[in-house]
């Protein structure tokens, strides 16, 4: 991490952890990792954003980040204040959002719901939420019940970095060098090896989802540019019928598809970062 300045923000739910990757006297932009990952996400591709002050943090849960308190869990619409409150910790009154997977689908609905805030959107890897089958309703919100009232489970000790990085590397694919920059930075050491930083209750299934029709009501109210990279092969979660449908629902939209993993800006950061620099040059506005 050395070179980048790592600072606390305070917000309503807690205080969270930012890396400052960029110039401070650069373009505003917001970057917002994925489920289960950390600022620590957007390592590889601020060499070549480094014209952008571009602030990276640790979402409630994630990282260095506050938990939520016992009694609750961790709600999608939350996390979206959890946005504008750093826009508004940071003196921002509009920003530009790079988002990844979780990341980018909140940085969709941030720009959905607050348009006055949000410049452009750099999304990788998602444009709004997750799509869901709506007839699976009842058993979602079952799961979610039972899970939610289980005792909590004991952490894990992990001995070494290097299982840590095997564990990681079992769960989504990408590179080991990009589930390393994961991993160091949501281990916490303690006696006899370590433990995951990032809270365990953002296992538990969601209790309800957006139907697509409402993600695509929320597209087609985006007036700022939108710039989607997508990985080839996709993810289950994200296949090119429902990814393409929702892109067509834009003002502004600009697509990429490449080659790769779900991480595939950690994986091929400069080719990920020159389409946004290109993006921001054309589209966005940005020098």
């Amino acid at each position: 991490m050395s070179g980048h300045q790592e600072f606390m923000l305070e917000t309503a739910r807690g205080r969270i952890a930012a890396l400052r990757l960029g110039n401070p006297k650069g373009p505003k932009v917001l970057a917002l990792h994925g489920w289960l990952d950390n600022a620590a996400s957007f390592l590889p591709m601020a060499p070549y954003l480094a014209d952008a002050d571009l602030v990276a943090i640790d979402m409630i849960g994630h990282g260095a980040s506050t938990h939520i308190s016992t009694g609750y869990d961790y709600a999608f619409v939350d996390w979206l204040h959890d946005i504008l409150d750093v826009l508004d910790a940071l003196g921002w009154s509009q920003a530009h959002l790079l988002g990844h997977s979780l990341g980018g689908a909140l940085a969709t609905v941030v720009a959905a719901g607050a348009p006055e805030r949000v410049l452009s959107l750099a999304l990788i890897e998602a444009l709004g939420p997750p799509p869901w089958p709506g007839e699976q309703a009842t058993e979602r919100l079952r799961k979610a019940i039972t899970g939610r009232r289980k005792p909590a489970s004991v952490p894990r000790l992990i001995p070494d970095i290097a299982t840590a990085v095997r564990a990681r590397l079992q769960a989504t694919e990408k590179s080991e060098a990009a589930a390393r920059l994961l991993v160091e930075r949501n281990l916490k050491p303690v006696a006899g090896g370590y433990q995951w930083r990032s809270d365990p209750r953002l296992m538990w299934p969601s209790h309800m989802r957006a139907e697509e029709v409402s993600v695509r009501n929320w597209l087609t109210a985006i007036a700022c540019p939108v710039l989607l990279v997508a990985a080839d092969p996709a993810p289950v979660y994200f296949q090119p019928e429902i990814r393409n449908a929702r892109f067509d629902c834009l003002k502004h939209g600009e697509m990429h598809v490449i080659s790769g993993t779900h991480h595939v800006h950690m994986d091929k950061a400069g080719e990920v970062a020159a389409l946004i620099s290109a993006f921001w040059t054309s589209r966005a506005n940005l020098p």
